[in-house]
């Protein structure tokens, strides 16, 4: 084989594994019913796909290969430790015969069908018998890929305790032999809950990403959008509507984010006519649906801070008293500092930067968001506004050493630079 055909294989695989890993893994856990027998097994079938597809070529459905061979190797794995263990031959001959047909799974997932492997693999995550920050995590890392690392720092905590997290729930599934599917229709009010709040959380390592050198994670949050769907046609709810919404009226602002070399683009200064428009149309029309409803909360709340955005031709016509009183009941409803630094910044606008500096230093003074770097950058921001440039300085410099992001670190620096 030429090195020619290896390279153009492996770039074939490198993309596959971006756009499909979590759909051919949830879809092996399904067949293997199994979380660590499904991971090995989809790494033995990329690491098969790179000798095989430059020998003979890559096939007509490479997903459809690369589950067929995941799952035959974790069968002969299985079939192997029998030889040590004869309970591992009755195993792997139940997942032989249960399997069933792998390619009539995918087609069944990519005409949009609520049985899609990974809205299972969700609800299996976030089942209640898990404790809650377990779900959220193993559904992170299970359903959409995210590094431990890119996990943790969502969570803003150490990756060590992050991946104990995983280790618990995984075995938690095991050990109390968690069914692999949707709930009933009576079951899910109950589940929803957690299941948005990873949703939101796949959505934002995606509007915003974590770390690298891109600013956004365009596969993430468009995955979290075609879940947002997937879960409203499952259950149309208030809050599973004003989440849907949310993610739209966020995303309709992607093109504008950044300059075309990369450069992070303040919302103030982001050039609208390059929102996307239909998106914002939709996100509207799934915000006031929302609404009618009285048991709407708090991404709902936040959807309609969005729209408040989205209907302002320029910054300058933004109703900021409005989204000010968006954000004090929204405070009422999920108390939060992240929420409190977001009014803190919105009243900022409304009333000018001291205002808002002091909503913010008495966040910090009372310890939290210390590590947050966003508390600090609308600080400095804040104080850069007032002439105050000192402590302006410091609060940049402060924000520069909790951001892994590429762009966020040159714009801090760019800031830093010209305060």
């Amino acid at each position: 084989m030429s090195d020619i055909a290896i390279e153009h294989v492996r770039g074939t695989l490198d993309s596959l594994y971006r756009t499909e890993s979590s759909r051919i893994l949830a879809t092996l856990i399904r067949l293997l019913g199994d979380f660590d027998l499904a991971e090995d097994a989809m790494h033995d079938a990329f690491a098969t796909a790179l000798d095989q597809w430059a020998r003979h070529g890559i096939p007509a459905n490479p997903r459809a290969w690369l589950i067929s061979t995941g799952r035959f190797k974790a069968i002969d794995a299985l079939r192997r430790r029998a030889r040590f263990d004869a309970s591992q031959e009755k195993i792997a001959a139940t997942r032989e015969a249960d399997a069933g047909d792998p390619s009539a799974a995918i087609g069944s997932a990519e005409e949009g069908s609520v049985e899609d492997d990974r809205l299972r693999l969700i609800f299996t995550c976030c089942h209640p018998a898990l404790a809650p920050e377990g779900r959220v995590a193993l559904t992170l890392r299970e359903v959409c890929g995210l590094t431990t690392e890119e996990i943790a720092r969502a969570f803003l905590i150490p990756a060590p305790t992050l991946a104990q997290r995983i280790v618990r729930a995984k075995g938690k599934i095991r050990e109390a032999r968690i069914p692999y599917q949707i709930p009933q229709a009576e079951e899910l009010p109950g589940r929803i809950e957690t299941v948005l709040q990873v949703v939101y959380l796949v959505f934002n390592e995606g509007y915003a990403a974590s770390s690298g050198a891109s600013l956004t994670r365009a596969d993430l949050s468009g995955e979290a959008i075609r879940l947002g769907r997937l879960l409203l046609e499952l259950l149309p709810e208030p809050e599973v509507i004003g989440l849907l919404a949310l993610m739209l009226l966020q995303e309709s602002r992607r093109a504008a984010r950044t300059s075309p070399t990369g450069e992070l683009i303040l919302l103030e200064d982001q050039d609208r006519t390059q929102w996307n428009r239909a998106h914002i149309t939709e996100g509207i029309a799934l915000v006031e649906r929302a609404l009618t409803s009285r048991r709407f909360g708090p991404y709902t709340l936040q959807a309609a801070i969005a729209a408040v955005h989205s209907e302002a031709t320029e910054a300058s016509a933004t109703d900021w008293p409005q989204i000010v009183a968006l954000y004090t009941v929204l405070l009422r409803a999920a108390p939060s500092p992240v929420v409190e630094l977001n009014r803190a910044v919105a009243v900022a606008m409304r009333d000018g930067p001291e205002a808002g500096l002091s909503l913010i230093d008495a966040i910090l003074a009372r310890g939290e968001l210390t590590t947050y770097y966003l508390a600090h950058s609308a600080r400095a921001d804040l104080c850069r506004r007032l002439g105050r440039t000192t402590e302006a300085r410091a609060s940049y410099e402060r924000a520069l050493t909790l951001t892994q992001s590429e762009p966020e670190r040159r714009f801090l620096e760019n800031r830093l630079q010209a305060t």
